[in-house]
């Protein structure tokens, strides 16, 4: 049981970094592309389109897919979203990407398909992209600076001991970005939706756990009110 345990969370890490990495790949391919598209008038159109066409058939899948397993790891394991300052400095950088992208990006490359131009900007855009992303990476690896307020209980100040998730959660977290790319697919443009929801079925899940009796927190502070109690006279 421990190991099959441990399989879908392994799982989950290893969809996570391979779509981490193909996201980054993607972003240096748009770089190239846009690049030669504002460089090139000649072949401006058809390097344009393809940018297109590869950041809404692959680039924002494996976004999507990327965030979304990075989110469940970092909530159904004791590394937790907001305890370790690394943790939270890749949740912030990956929101403002999925921002950029989704709301920036991917409406400029719609309109540079259009009219056949791409500007520079897009381009740098692109290569930000790819050096956040890079940056990340770094960050699991090395996992820099200490741990945020949030880690230690305001009443002891012990650290807190965040329980893992069920591996039922993990399983999620690996078929639901998959199947989002399946529909995708079929319609012709992302559909995180399940993606979205093994994200919000991860909080409710951390959030329950941590609101628990038997929680691990929750188990430091009584045991420590009672030897408080026991040691009064």
């Amino acid at each position: 049981m421990r190991g099959n345990d441990r399989r879908w969370r392994q799982l989950t890490v290893w969809l996570h970094v391979v779509t981490s990495v193909g996201w980054m790949g993607l972003a240096l391919a748009l770089f190239a592309l846009l690049a030669l598209g504002a460089t090139d008038t000649g072949n401006a159109a058809a390097a344009t389109a393809m940018a297109h066409f590869l950041d809404t058939a692959l680039l924002a899948p494996l976004a999507n897919a990327s965030a979304s397993t990075g989110l469940v790891l970092a909530l159904g394991t004791a590394w937790g979203l907001v305890h370790q300052r690394w943790v939270l400095a890749k949740f912030a950088i990956t929101l403002a990407q999925l921002y950029a992208g989704i709301f920036l990006l991917s409406d400029a490359l719609d309109e540079a398909a259009t009219t056949a131009e791409a500007g520079p900007a897009m381009a740098l855009g692109t290569v930000a992209m790819a050096g956040a992303l890079g940056f990340q990476a770094w960050l699991s690896v090395a996992k820099p600076w200490s741990r945020t307020r949030w880690a230690r209980h305001r009443e002891t100040g012990r650290p807190v001991r965040l329980p893992t998730a069920p591996p039922a959660l993990f399983a999620v977290a690996v078929l639901a970005p998959l199947a989002d790319i399946a529909v995708g697919t079929a319609v012709g443009f992302p559909t995180p939706l399940l993606s979205l929801l093994s994200v919000v079925v991860a909080a409710v899940l951390r959030r329950r756990a941590l609101r628990a009796p038997d929680a691990p927190g929750r188990r430091q502070i009584g045991h420590t009110t009672a030897s408080i109690r026991e040691t009064r006279p």
